[in-house]
């Protein structure tokens, strides 16, 4: 086999092995388990920085493995597969370390690692996915493989909040594959194809394939937390904050968010999608989300659960990027994908280093937090100001181009979402920042640990969200920086767009 079809594999390969020898570890090896964690991550790294650079120069890399007739299993690689795999793969990596350091004394810890191994492989599995067919497989494996990772700490909750996870995403990717059956028995198999595989059909088809894109938009926004079809992320919020980083930032809901991008643009192609009238309901819902997950947001006092409802406003940008008829808008869209993956990172890793430290879980408990964890609390304080979508954090430019695109393409209503959301953002992010700098601390903290060394927190919780603060930072000052993301964005929608 050549290199073109052996690296898609290996990426897939290098978090899935040393998952399945994690499960295999006894709990007092931490060593060897760390070191399988951080190998797998640091080759996969290793990896997707060969393809990167090859998917740049045009090269083409495929696995193809035909499991039946007219049923293969396919990796590929296109520039938008690039992009999601390299953020997850950068913020597995970080997620692992901070992972490390947040269950040190946990039980279970071969169990958890081994799962969350697996869910990473699951979610590079879909973005590497070549075909809608492969991509079923890994969306419905991811499912599975979070599952225990949501129900790792085993109290009610947890289990509660787990079932609850299961039942919803189940219940999507059935509707997703009962999609993907009706539009392989309408066309043949579908290859994922930029411009779109469908093309142009005959209008006795336009039918079937709205109804198509119906089940397939409601498999995939179960996962993408789509009102009113997220219910299971808030509940969710039981789980460890890695997990919880991991299903906000890196795997879940962007896997998702990232299979409306494949339909839209690489099933349907946004010509079709928008003669069929799919853009317009993919719009309205997208921003009656976005509102609806930044309201609710305001009304939570436990910070976890604030977080989640603006994920479930946030990740909504993507799909709003999508429903928008441009390039610009596109761009906009595409580059959030991975602007809100390290924004949100960031604010899920401080909300578990206060929680881990202080045994602050509230937001009524973060009155002189600042004074307490200051480099916590400036990582905290860069994504937050991001999400609202201040100069020069990553989201500025997000919201920039979906501003843009919305005059491009005379959707001047989109225009009052950014502005209405930005608004609400501010509303419930700059009160927390506000208790955080400006309010005395109290006489004494829920559950105070007192850190061995001269940090604030022990140092594996407190480098993560510093680095993906920076990262924030550094993809809105050097945006137009060749391979930032803004400009793979800009890669991707030239070639979709042809």
């Amino acid at each position: 086999m050549s290199l073109e079809s052996l690296l898609p594999v290996s990426i897939l390969l290098s978090s899935l092995l040393p998952g399945v020898f994690i499960f295999l570890v006894k709990e007092e090896s931490h060593i060897l388990r760390g070191v399988l964690n951080m190998a797998g991550a640091l080759i996969k790294l290793l990896l997707v920085g060969v393809m990167i650079w090859g998917v740049y120069r045009g090269e083409v890399y495929e696995t193809r493995l035909t499991l039946a007739p007219g049923l293969d299993l396919v990796l590929a690689a296109d520039a938008l597969s690039v992009l999601f795999v390299t953020l997850s793969t950068v913020l597995w990596l970080v997620t692992t370390i901070y992972a490390i350091g947040y269950l040190e004394h946990s039980p279970n810890r071969s169990r958890f690692f081994g799962f969350f191994s697996l869910c990473v492989s699951a979610t590079v599995g879909i973005a590497l996915a070549g075909n809608l067919l492969s991509f079923v497989i890994f969306y419905e494996i991811l499912t599975l493989a979070t599952y225990p990772l949501v129900a790792h700490r085993g109290t009610p909750d947890a289990t509660r909040g787990a079932k609850i996870y299961l039942a919803y995403t189940m219940s999507g990717g059935v509707l997703l594959l009962v999609g993907a059956i009706w539009l392989q028995a309408i066309t043949g198999p579908v290859d994922f194809t930029q411009g779109g595989y469908l093309g142009v059909l005959s209008e006795g088809l336009h039918g079937p394939l709205v109804a198509v894109f119906l089940l397939l938009l409601a498999g995939l926004g179960v996962k993408a937390a789509i009102v009113p079809l997220h219910g299971w992320l808030p509940q969710s919020m039981v789980a460890p904050a890695p997990v919880s980083a991991l299903l906000h930032a890196v795997a879940v809901v962007k896997a998702g968010a990232f299979g409306i991008l494949r339909v839209v643009y690489d099933v349907y192609g946004v010509g079709l999608a928008d003669q069929l009238g799919l853009l317009t309901l993919l719009g309205i819902l997208a921003s009656t989300t976005i509102i609806y997950g930044s309201i609710r947001a305001l009304s939570q006092d436990g910070l976890k659960k604030r977080l989640a409802y603006s994920t479930v406003s946030q990740v909504s940008y993507i799909a709003l990027g999508a429903s928008i008829l441009g390039p610009i808008a596109t761009i906009g869209g595409m580059v959030h994908l991975v602007h809100q993956g390290i924004m949100k990172i960031t604010l899920f890793f401080c909300a578990g280093n206060y929680a881990e430290t202080l045994g602050v879980h509230n937001v009524s408990q973060m009155d002189g937090v600042g004074r307490r964890m200051p480099l916590t609390t400036l990582a905290f304080s860069v994504g937050a100001l991001g999400m609202i979508g201040i100069p020069p954090i990553a989201g500025f430019v997000t919201k920039w181009y979906l501003g843009l695109g919305a005059v491009e393409a005379d959707a001047h209503w989109v225009l009052l979402v950014l502005a209405a959301s930005s608004l609400l953002n501010a509303a419930y992010f700059l009160p927390i920042l506000y208790r955080a700098w400006f309010r005395p601390e109290p006489d004494s903290w829920p559950k105070e640990s007192l850190p061995q060394g001269r940090f604030e927190t022990m140092g594996a919780l407190l480098w993560p969200p510093l680095i993906t603060a920076a990262l924030c930072l550094i993809a809105g000052l050097f945006a137009a920086a060749p391979f930032s993301p803004l400009e793979w964005a800009e890669l991707i929608a030239r070639r979709e767009y042809l």
